[in-house]
C-alpha cells in the first residue's frame, strides 16, 4: 500500500515537473516572438526612414535652366515671384549688370550668408554666373544645406539677357538703411499716408516727371526703392539709374509680403 502511494506521489511530481518545463518554453517561446516583432519594427523604421532620406535627395536633385526660361520668370510680374534668383559672381560684375530682380551673393561667401534667403529653403531658387560653373558650385552649397527646388542658370555670357545695373535688396536690408537713405516709395498716395519711413518720397513710377522731381544733386546718394511687390519700385529704381545715379537698390520684398516697421527710417 506505501508503495502504491510513493508511486502515484512520483507520477504527481512528474506531471508538475512537465507542466512547470512546458510554461517555462511558451514563456521563452513568446519572449522570442516579442523580440522578432520588435527587431522586424526597427528595421521597418530604418528601411522607411532610408526610403524618406533618399526621396529627399532625389528632390533636390539640381535641374539646369535655359536664359529663354528665366527670360519669361522675370517678364512676368506674377511668375516671378515664385523665383528667388542668385548671382553668385563678383559685387563688380553684379554691379556692371546683371539679371533684373537677382540678388548678389558671391560663391567665395555664400555659406556665410545663407540664412539671407533661408525663407527659400523650399521654394525655387536659381543661381547663375558668367559661364554656369561657380553658379554648378553654388548650387550644390544650397543643396547641401538644405534647399530642395535650386536650378543652375545659363550663364550671362551666354545667353542675351536683358541686364540691369540697379542692384536688389531683402526687407531686413531696407529697414536696417531706411534711416541713411532716400527710399523712394512707388505706392499710391493713399498708402503711402497710411504709414511710410520718415526718409520716404512718394512718386508715381509711371510719370518720371514725378521722380525727376525728388532727386537729390549727389549722384552717389544711397537710394532705395520700394512698393507693394517689387515691380514698381524696380521700374523707377531702372529710371533713376538711367539718369546716372550709382547707388541704387530695389528692394523685392513688398509690403504684400512684409510687414515693415516704419520706426526703423527714423534718424
Amino acid at each position: 500500500m506505501k508503495k502504491r502511494s510513493f508511486a502515484i506521489i512520483a507520477l504527481a511530481a512528474m506531471g508538475l515537473s512537465l507542466t512547470a518545463c512546458g510554461n517555462s518554453g511558451s514563456a521563452a517561446k513568446t519572449e522570442t516572438t516579442a523580440a522578432g516583432t520588435e527587431m522586424a519594427g526597427e528595421k521597418a523604421a530604418e528601411a522607411k526612414s532610408e526610403e524618406t532620406t533618399a526621396a529627399a535627395e532625389a528632390k533636390a536633385e539640381v535641374k539646369e535652366i535655359k536664359g529663354d526660361a528665366i527670360k519669361k520668370i522675370v517678364e512676368d510680374k506674377k511668375e516671378k515671384e515664385n523665383y528667388m534668383i542668385v548671382d553668385v559672381r563678383s559685387p563688380e560684375e553684379y554691379a556692371a549688370g546683371h539679371i533684373n530682380f537677382a540678388i548678389n551673393m558671391p560663391l567665395d561667401t555664400i555659406k556665410d550668408h545663407l540664412s539671407e534667403i533661408e525663407d527659400w529653403k523650399d521654394k525655387n531658387v536659381i543661381v547663375y554666373c558668367n559661364s554656369g560653373k561657380k553658379s554648378g558650385e553654388a548650387a550644390d552649397i544650397l543643396v547641401s544645406n538644405g534647399f530642395t527646388k535650386v536650378y543652375n542658370g545659363e550663364g550671362v555670357k551666354k545667353f542675351s539677357y536683358d541686364l540691369k545695373t540697379f542692384g536688389n535688396i531683402r526687407a531686413k536690408e531696407l529697414m536696417e538703411k531706411a534711416k541713411d537713405a532716400l527710399v523712394v516709395d512707388a505706392r499710391e498716395a493713399k498708402d503711402f499716408e497710411a504709414g511710410h519711413f520718415a526718409t520716404a518720397v512718394n512718386v508715381n513710377s509711371e510719370d518720371p516727371a514725378t521722380i525727376d522731381a525728388i532727386l537729390p544733386d549727389d549722384k552717389n546718394t544711397l537710394i532705395i526703392t520700394h512698393c507693394y511687390s517689387g515691380n514698381r519700385s524696380a521700374v523707377a529704381a531702372e529710371y533713376i539709374a538711367s539718369k546716372g545715379y550709382t547707388n541704387v537698390w530695389n528692394c523685392l520684398d513688398g509690403t504684400k509680403e512684409v510687414e515693415y516697421d516704419f520706426s526703423k527710417g527714423d534718424k
